[in-house]
């Protein structure tokens, strides 16, 4: 059962929260909570985004709601996090299974990466999120 964004005490555990929440396939609905309506993500050029991508929150909510249709059993396996004055940087890695073909796994493979993602928490809310994502193939 997740906890409620308000409830977390710190931005470190909202952002662990946030992540548990990812993992367990929260669409819109859930992962909106913990989130600012300035949110932005910035992901670092990877294999799916060779160009990068700058999202807003609606943009991440909507891919939020179609990410299971994409990939399913998602796992975050945290290595290490930094945190201090509303900032927090996680390492993990993160693997899921793919649901349709995509450039470079067929449906059914283990897609993995390891990740690096820098948070910023103000106010009790995910103002944004920095994300560097090293795909394995």
């Amino acid at each position: 059962m997740a906890i409620e964004p308000q409830r977390v005490s710190s931005p470190r555990e909202l952002v662990l929260e946030f992540i548990r929440t990812l993992e367990a396939g929260g669409g819109a609905a859930q992962l909106r909570p913990f989130l600012a309506d300035t949110f932005t993500l910035v992901e670092a050029p990877h294999l799916l985004a060779p160009e990068g991508a700058t999202r807003n929150l609606a943009q991440v909510l909507q891919g939020a709601d179609q990410s299971s249709e994409v990939v399913s059993g998602q796992e975050f396996v945290i290595k290490r996090t930094t945190s201090g004055d509303g900032r927090v940087v996680v390492e993990a890695d993160w693997s899921a299974t793919v649901r349709m073909d995509l450039r470079y796994w067929d449906r059914g493979e283990t897609i993995r990466a390891s990740t690096s993602s820098v948070f910023e928490v103000s106010d009790g809310l995910i103002t944004s999120q920095a994300s560097y994502d090293c795909y394995y193939r």
